[in-house]
């Protein structure tokens, strides 16, 4: 349904599967103000700044009170000047020039469908210079299809895949959606599952019948010490891009099923425009080897590394942040989170599961790739009208300050409190106006 539709005739039956707090408008709103709520580091920055520029002037302007007086001026002219550098020297430019960036930036970020959960990722995202991807749900679709079916049973091959799929329609990975589908389209009973297991990184287990059914790629054959005369059909089917799912019975290899997935559409020019910002690509599956190198020569992934577990996808990242990269993990499973959790950005896809999207820091509405690149995009942009904030606000009291003090009356150049009060609002305005440049950023 699209929004602001109309339904003309007959009726429209529905589900609100989240309400109130917990609708996705929510959620927007939700993580707007949190990160609205968070400083990031270039704020503290000017933080500290202001925190020694308050006191110094405070000095500045008795000790010219002072100064005054010596010189013989009237106590009228000597506080007439104290109050003039007071209210030019005020902070508010500076105090401006940081968060009304990030909260304009913060704005834009949500309007394009990037939810960032902490202000500070504004920043950093500039620094980005290695960023990580998943490629089951993150590169790809997730949208699976079984392709492929090697039955070396005695089954019937809609008997192997009820039995495969009873065990996965448990499991909340894309390649259980593949099975579900499989038996919804050709009408296939569900078999009743009991001590279901989700092996992480490897597969799944489960019961049928009092027989335990095993499920998962090539790692979980050796976990189980099955022996496996399949290598050359597993490799024909990687060639082809396939995941591969071994089907183990009675400590047997009963049947390998191929599942296909489809690239998402605009992931290959993403990969392009990432490395035209000199931004290193790199694949982190725990699929085999052969299919993700498939996927990742289509994309234009030099780097790829299959094959791996969670928490050995955790321990990549931290090893890429030890060589002073600064890494951005995008992910959408339950696999994905420990790498999310501790890479410097951890960025999950809204079709992911809740596990990732709260082990990352940015989440993407749309399912789009694109808008990582918008992200860094905006993360550039705000960090150089901060800067820009930064500079006018201090060169504006680098400027007005001695002009306050009297240093240009020999030559008739004076202000007085009033005039110090519309310089110091043009000052401000001029730090808003910049800010509000941001919202002009095109993609």
């Amino acid at each position: 349904m699209v929004a602001g539709s109309l339904n003309y005739d007959g009726f429209i039956k529905y589900k609100a599967e989240r309400i109130g707090k917990e609708s996705t408008v929510s959620e927007i709103v939700k993580l707007v103000i949190e990160a609205s709520n968070t400083k990031a580091p270039i704020a503290k920055v000017a933080d500290t700044i202001s925190g020694y520029f308050v006191p110094i002037v405070i000095v500045v302007a008795i000790i010219t009170f002072i100064a005054y007086l010596v010189l013989g001026y009237t106590i009228g002219s000597a506080i007439i000047t104290f109050v003039t550098i007071l209210v030019v020297a005020c902070p508010c430019s500076l105090g401006l020039a940081t968060p009304l960036a990030i909260v304009i930036s913060e704005g834009l970020c949500a309007s394009n469908g990037i939810l960032v959960k902490k202000s500070e990722i504004l920043e950093t995202a500039s620094k980005t210079n290695t960023i990580v991807f998943d490629k089951t749900g993150t590169l790809t679709y997730g949208k699976l299809k079984i392709s492929k079916l090697y039955n070396y049973s005695e089954l019937k091959d809609d008997e192997v895949l009820q039995l495969a799929g009873s065990v996965e329609l448990k499991s909340t990975h894309p390649i259980g959606k593949a099975f579900a589908d499989y038996m919804e389209e050709n009408k296939i009973t569900k078999l009743q599952v009991d001590n279901f297991e989700d092996i992480s990184g490897f597969g799944i287990v489960g019961e049928i019948k009092e027989q335990k059914i095993v499920l998962g790629n090539s790692k979980i054959v050796s976990k189980y010490d099955v022996e496996n005369e399949h290598i050359e059909d597993e490799k024909s089917l990687a060639i082809q891009g396939n995941s591969i799912v071994y089907v183990i019975k009675d400590h047997q290899i009963i049947a390998l099923i191929g599942v296909n997935d489809i690239i998402r559409e605009n992931a290959k020019q993403v990969i392009e425009n990432l490395k035209k910002k000199e931004i290193e690509t790199i694949m982190l599956t725990g699929d085999n080897k052969q299919t993700a190198e498939k996927i990742g020569n289509e994309l234009g992934i030099t780097k790829v590394i299959a094959n791996v577990l969670p928490k050995e996808k955790a321990e990549i990242i931290k090893k890429l942040k030890s060589e002073n990269k600064h890494v951005m993990m995008c992910g959408d499973g339950i696999n994905d989170s420990p790498a999310l959790a501790n890479a410097d950005i951890g960025v999950s896809v809204k079709s992911g599961t809740d596990i990732a999207m709260d082990s990352s820091d940015v989440i993407l509405t749309k399912n789009d790739l694109e808008s990582i690149l918008r992200l860094i995009n905006i993360s550039e942009k705000t960090i150089k009208n901060v800067k820009q904030n930064l500079f006018w606000a201090f060169f504006y009291n680098a400027l007005m300050i001695p002009i306050a003090i009297g240093i240009l009356k020999p030559i008739g150049i004076s202000i007085n409190p009033m005039w110090a009060s519309l310089a110091m609002v043009f000052s401000s305005l001029t730090v808003i106006l910049n800010a509000l440049r941001l919202r002009r950023i095109k993609f």
